[in-house]
């Protein structure tokens, strides 16, 4: 294999004047500074070993400050997951029934004809949906993906008429918990 490398023609390039003048240097003017300036002096707060020290444990009061959840908690690490209107059992038990009752309201719910109205090709298409259950039990910040924004639109109203729920819980205390569903169907 060959390679063809181009020719360059190596051009004498002239070296600048030396006409130029040299940089003005700034005159520095020297201020006699009549300003006192009266020193502290810092001691040492470190202490020697052979020091002891007193702490008087009367004075402090233990206050307990109840935990505030900022973030939302996923779905999969929450200690007791929301409960869907009609589930019952343990909390796997819980798991599995929300999950089986909210695909089974999305597949009751969402209108399958609208992807060949809106004329999307024959084949399998994906659609990613996040929502959070907030604290009060209602289905909130629906957002969702797919390959046609009247799809993304039908998902998050299906999504938020999902009924009111009992909302999960972390440590005892409801929080907001965020579950995402990816949605595969079929376009004939």
């Amino acid at each position: 294999m060959k390679e063809e490398i181009p020719i360059i023609e190596i051009q004498k390039v002239e070296p600048p004047k030396q006409n130029t003048p040299p940089p003005t240097i700034e005159k520095i003017k020297i201020v006699e500074d009549d300003l006192k300036i009266e020193e502290t002096i810092i001691e040492s707060t470190e202490t020697d070993e052979g020091e002891a020290i007193v702490v008087n444990t009367e004075d402090i009061e233990e206050v307990e400050e109840a935990e505030e959840f900022i973030e939302d908690i996923p779905f999969i690490l929450i200690e007791d997951v929301p409960v869907f209107p009609g589930c019952k059992g343990n909390n796997k038990e819980l798991k599995a029934c929300f999950t089986k009752k909210v695909t089974g309201h999305f597949g009751r719910q969402f209108n399958l004809d609208l992807a060949t109205e809106l004329g999307l090709l024959p084949g399998k298409k994906r659609l990613f949906v996040v929502f959070t259950i907030s604290k009060t039990g209602k289905v909130i910040n629906v957002r969702s993906r797919g390959p046609h924004p009247v799809l993304e639109k039908e998902v998050a109203k299906v999504i938020g008429s999902l009924p009111q729920m009992k909302p999960g819980k972390q440590r005892g205390n409801p929080v907001g918990v965020s579950y995402s569903i990816p949605i595969t169907f079929e376009v004939r």
